[in-house]
């Protein structure tokens, strides 16, 4: 996993307060950070991706491990 500014642990909620959460903590960013997000709704994935394209945000990594969602996103 790259190097990431903030990370936040979305385990165990559904949408779309994985969405609600992360969009929070990019608003605290500067911009060119970098944001971890841990999920386990596998609609996230999915979420993730749109929310990036909608938002101008890059999705630089979007992984799932042992029931996890691993997501990176560095504010636009």
């Amino acid at each position: 996993m790259s190097n990431f500014d903030q990370e936040l642990d979305a385990s165990g909620l559904n949408c779309p307060l994985p969405i609600l959460k992360a969009k929070k903590a990019i608003n605290g960013l500067a911009s060119g950070q970098v944001l971890h997000i841990i999920a386990t709704d596998p609609g996230s994935v999915k979420d993730f991706a749109s929310f990036c394209s909608q938002t101008g945000n890059v999705l630089m990594e979007s992984t799932e491990e042992g029931g996890k969602y691993h997501f990176l996103i560095k504010k636009g």
